[in-house]
Order: C-alpha cells, then structure tokens, then sequence
C-alpha cells in the first residue's frame, strides 16, 4: 500500500492525480493537497480581464471530480513541506505523511520586489483568477475613460506568451468598443527581442510578432529592467548589450498589466537539498529530488537555467504540453519505483502552444522547448483564435471528466510527432539543477 501525496492542483497537478490513479493497485491511496477547492484554467485569464469570460466560465470546483475517481482532497493548503521526515505540515496544523510526493505547486507571484508593483498597487494581473476579475473591473473603468496603456514582462520573467496575448487581446476589445484610436500601447519586456519568449524564439516568432505589432500599431521596448510604478507611469531603465544602461524612459499609462518574476512558495523556501535559492525544485532528468529520492518536481515549480545569457535576466517558461510530458514520466517512474524497478522515464519537454489575438493567433511548435531542437516551427492566423476556444473547452472537460489524456488526444498527437515521454537511449532535453 502506497501513499502518493500531490502538492499543487494546477495544470499540473490535476493530471498528475489522474494519471497516476490510472497506475496504481486498488489498495495505493492518492492524496490531492491544494489551498483551494476548484480549478481555474490558467491561459483563459486574459479573456476574463478584459470581461470575454467570467470566473464561472473558467471554473471547475474539484470535490466531486476527484470522489468519483476516488482521490482524497485536502483544502487547507500547506505551511512546510518536510522532505526529510515524509511529511507536510498543512495550513490546519496537522501532519500529512507520503511514500512519494509530487510538487506541482506553481509559483509565488514576486510582485514586491519591485516598487509599486502588483493588483494591490498600481498595475494589473492576469496570474491568477482573482486577479483577473478584478482587472476586468478595472479595464471597464479605464475604457470609460480610456488612455495609454503598459502591458509586458519584468526582470526575472518566465512567463511571456500571456503578456502578448493580453497586449492583442486588450487591441482587439478597444477595436471592437470603437476608441482603439485614443488608446497607445506601448509593450515593454526583458526580452532581448520581441518574440524571445525566455526561449531564444520559436520558428520565426520575432518575425511575426513584430509584424503583428506593427500592424496594430504597438510600440514596444525591450532589454527593459523596470525601476518602479507609478499610477501613471512605468520608470523602466533600458539596457544595452554589455549591460551598460543605454536609456531610461518614463512611459505613461493610465492601466498597466506586467508579468512577474516568479520564486518557490513560502512552504518550499530554504528548504535545503529541496530547492535551489529561488525556492524553485531541483530535478534531474527523471523530474526527480537528487537529495529526497521520493520527492518529484513538475510543473512551474521546478527549476530550469535560462537557455541564453542575455543583458537583462530573462527566465525559462513551463508551458501547457511541456508539462503535460513531466506528468506522464514522473506517473511512470513512481509507478516503476513501486514494483522495485528503477525509474528511467524522461520527459520530452516539446511545446505546443497556442498564443490568442483575440481574433487571430500564432502557434508553434518546439520540440524539445530548450533548444537546440528537432522541430522549430510557428505560424499564425485567424484559425488559433478559434483552436484556443475550442481547446479551453476541451482542457476542462477533461479536468470534469477525471482523465489526463483521452486516447483520441494521443493518437492525434502522436500524428503530429508531439509525444510526452522521450525514447529510451535518447539524450534528455536539458540538464537540470
């Protein structure tokens, strides 16, 4: 009998509960450990805050989806994990113990590392849900009174495609109200080039985001190290390629939606061994704790060196597939770990991603995700807008229906050449640590 502990019910998180029930005997037990009681589909939050969506459109409360598939659900969140004694303190004070655990956490958002920053500041989020709603709030203020708007990433980011959707998004709702026209957008990123996506860029993304900026007349400036928030202004220091600064700008705004840096969360911080400075969780190629050998890391959480030194930090993202891919090779290798077998299973890491303007769209591919890679391939049009919709609809069907990844999803995917495990004797996509 073995307990398997999932910290995090995430896009990760959520997958990993069911996948790995589908591997386990009748007598292995799953535990769920969240700080809330429903899901929210992460990629819809630009949607939601500019009101094309609401939180109950985006929502799948988890009690019920996780009793039919028999997953035990814990709400209280978690104070500290306690590798060395198999354990979590949770938010109530008790103790949770495991045979293996699974961190799945996602990130703290580090908001207060800079000056005026974060929804409780001067700027917006679309991290999270609540953030979200509470955007729309402000957009529909801000189209009353319209004006300049900020939108892009800070120093630190690893998070990139959701400040050019919502950049796009945002063009396309004041496009659509009729007053786009008393509206300039400026983007501003860490980025060393628009379309770097913290991934050296992906086909020819920067070719075809600026184009798309270009055509919807958004400026942009990157190497951007941003100094503080005023409510009306963004200070940001632009830097050059030796790291010396080449300008400072003082950019006006009257509503502006930056992307953190993200850390660990407080539970994991400092635990040493666990995770690295930043609080992120250290893996080898199998997604597992070189130190805590029952402990796997997916997901957001886990850390990954950046793929290029570039004059202003730029960090690693964790898209949708890619973790997809950590899920199903971390199931197998617990699985593996149980029948006293090794675990030898490595993610692919591919990407596969749909990045939404609101009324078109721009898809890659990258397999692997770091480079350098096999397939490196991106293109757009007004067919992703309708394939963003159509899988936000498909993804939390899934999340209702209890099931990771429905024959038909492998299937089709294995058309593509997009699988989530790599072959045995294939080097793995990056080192990591």
């Amino acid at each position: 009998m073995a307990h398997i502990v999932i910290l995090g019910a995430g896009i990760g998180g959520i997958p990993m509960a069911y996948e790995m029930k589908d591997l386990l005997g009748p007598d292995d037990r799953i535990t769920v450990v969240s700080n809330t009681d429903s899901f929210h589909f992460v990629p819809s939050n630009p949607w939601v805050a500019v009101g094309w969506r609401t939180r109950k459109d985006i929502t799948v409360p988890l009690a019920e989806p996780f009793r039919r598939r028999g997953i035990a659900f814990r709400t209280d969140g978690c104070r500290r994990v306690m590798p060395q004694e198999n354990a979590l303190e949770l938010g109530d004070g008790s103790r949770l113990g495991y045979d293996h655990l699974v961190i799945a956490t996602g990130p703290e958002l580090a908001f207060d590392e800079i000056e005026g920053f974060g929804p409780d500041a001067n700027t917006v989020s679309i991290c999270h849900v609540d953030h979200a709603v509470k955007a729309a709030e402000r957009w529909e203020a801000f189209c009353r009174n319209p004006g300049p708007i900020v939108v892009g990433a800070v120093q630190g980011a690893s998070c990139y495609g959701p400040a050019y959707e919502f950049a796009m998004i945002a063009d396309a709702d004041l496009r659509r109200r009729k007053i786009r026209h008393k509206v300039p957008i400026t983007f501003v990123t860490s980025e060393p080039y628009i379309g770097h996506l913290g991934l050296g860029g992906v086909g020819d993304t920067k070719g075809l985001l600026e184009s798309a900026f270009r055509e919807r007349h958004i400026k942009w400036i990157t190497n951007a190290r941003v100094d503080r928030f005023d409510p009306d202004t963004v200070h940001v220091t632009e830097v050059a390629e030796d790291g010396q600064e080449r300008s400072r700008h003082a950019v006006a705004t009257r509503l502006t939606m930056m992307l953190p840096a993200f850390r660990g969360i407080k539970a994991l911080q400092g635990v040493e061994g666990l995770v690295n400075p930043r609080g992120f969780v250290l893996i080898d190629k199998h997604q597992r704790n070189p130190t805590f050998r029952n402990v796997f890391g997916i997901g957001v959480c886990i850390a990954i060196p950046p793929v290029e030194k570039t004059p202003v930090p730029v960090g690693v993202p964790k898209t949708g597939y890619m973790i997809e891919s950590m899920v199903t090779a971390t199931a197998h290798n617990i699985r593996a770990l149980l029948d006293g077998r090794e675990a030898a299973e490595e993610a692919t890491w591919n990407a596969l991603c749909l990045a939404d303007f609101g009324d078109s769209g721009v898809v890659f591919i990258a397999m692997p995700q770091i480079p350098p890679r096999n397939v490196n391939w991106s293109a757009q049009g007004k067919w992703v807008h309708l394939a963003k919709v159509g899988f936000e609809r498909y993804f939390l069907r899934k999340v209702r229906r209890g099931v990771s990844e429905p024959g038909y999803e492998r299937y089709v995917l294995k058309l593509l050449g997009v699988n989530r495990l790599q072959e045995q004797g294939a080097e793995p996509p990056v080192a990591v640590g």
